[in-house]
């Protein structure tokens, strides 16, 4: 018997921290269906890639970056009539990296451009298909993984400051940190962060120390969102 029809596609959800904020990377469809719409970047995957290769090109052509940028894969989504044009299953993906650039839209969109994480979530943007869901579940994965696990120092340089560090868990996470509380929980536990012997200027006090990702890619015990 024949094989079911169905094609592949993947679907990126790229964040990054611009102005202490969480923003999340859109494109304007500039082609049917939800022509004008506000998308997440993505495409067919092409018969002779796989899917890591269909994400990274994707992300290179809707970023100019290809490299130092961390991809996981979030989830499958292939619910009958989540696009109009048939019956497609999307591969979503989770793509983290520092102070990203201006976007250069790919050759089937209209534009594209970095959003406010706060103004996407809260449906001030609407999104085409079922985007909006797939930006929940990717915003999701990342706070969570924040609590027990290295992923924040992937919006960090190579080289950070505590106090950069901490400004990302306040954009991801949408709350406040106690500055002492944090720096003596990652900087106390063995292997999180390493210093580099370095200093940098943060305002009007001392250097402050400069520091990079250690070996050690899980916390325990976690850094809850209660906390500091």
């Amino acid at each position: 018997m024949p094989l079911p029809s169905a094609s592949v596609t993947v679907d990126l959800v790229v964040l990054t921290i611009r102005d202490r904020a969480l923003h999340v990377l859109l494109v304007e469809r500039g082609v049917e269906p939800f022509a004008g719409a506000w998308a997440l970047p993505g495409g067919f995957v092409l018969d002779d890639e796989d899917l890591a290769e269909a994400a990274y090109r994707e992300l290179a052509e809707e970023t100019g970056v290809a490299h130092g940028i961390h991809l996981e894969q979030l989830r499958t989504y292939g619910a009958p009539g989540r696009d109009p044009r048939g019956h497609v299953v999307t591969v979503a993906w989770l793509a983290l990296a520092p102070d990203l650039g201006e976007p250069a839209a790919g050759s089937d969109a209209a534009g594209a451009r970095w959003w406010p994480m706060d103004d996407v979530a809260a449906g001030r943007v609407p999104l085409a298909f079922d985007h909006a869901g797939i930006v929940a579940d990717g915003l999701e994965r990342a706070r969570a993984k924040l609590e027990y696990s290295s992923l924040a120092t992937a919006f960090c340089p190579p080289e950070f400051t505590v106090a950069q560090l901490r400004a990302v868990y306040e954009a991801v996470w949408g709350v406040s940190i106690d500055p002492r509380n944090f720096h003596r929980k990652v900087t106390g536990t063995p292997g999180f962060v390493e210093p580099t012997g370095g200093t940098v200027a943060e305002g009007a006090g001392r250097p402050a120390r400069l520091f990079r990702r250690g070996h050690v890619t899980t916390l325990v015990p976690p850094l809850t969102r209660a906390e500091p």
